[in-house]
């Protein structure tokens, strides 16, 4: 593979890795509405998700009607993750040159497991879905491990 198909795979990797990362922080702000629509979908029922998703909803209700600037929180959570997209501009940009960012990222990818199960049970969050939530962690470590390898390999060439 010659080096600028190999900086190529790099942008696309990186490009969805950010596009994800984006949309996990954008989808924060309309945080309400969406677990509205979930209840719709998948909050008929008795048990497991169904149950749980009720749960956050009426939660998250109450916390609009009477405490709405705890909202204020999700939307930092929304902002950090377009800050950590915007740091990846510098990898795609220059992926030798900016490693240690690819590098950052798999740490952090590698750590939310830790988090969930952690915080979770502190936080009354059940199991499964601190499965899904350590989901994000283990699905984005999978570009950014594949972006350092040909990194790598472009370092060698050099």
């Amino acid at each position: 593979m010659t080096p600028d198909q190999r900086l190529r795979r790099i942008r696309i990797l990186l490009g969805g890795f950010i596009f994800g990362v984006v949309i996990s922080g954008v989808t924060a702000f309309p945080l309400t509405w969406e677990v509205n629509l979930l209840v719709q979908w998948f909050g008929q029922g008795d048990g497991g998700l169904a149950t749980w998703l009720r749960t956050v909803q009426a939660g998250l209700q109450h916390n609009d009607q009477n405490y709405p600037f705890i909202a204020y929180g999700t939307d930092w959570l929304a902002f950090g993750h377009l800050a950590i997209a915007g740091a990846f501009i510098g990898p795609y940009r220059d992926p030798v040159k900016n490693k240690f960012i690819i590098q950052w990222g798999m740490w952090t990818c590698a750590l939310v497991p830790l988090l969930a199960f952690t915080c979770g049970p502190i936080r009354g969050i059940p199991f499964g879905w601190r499965i899904i939530d350590s989901l994000f962690g283990i699905i984005g470590i999978v570009p950014l491990w594949l972006v350092m390898r040909e990194v790598k390999s472009i370092e060698k060439d050099l």
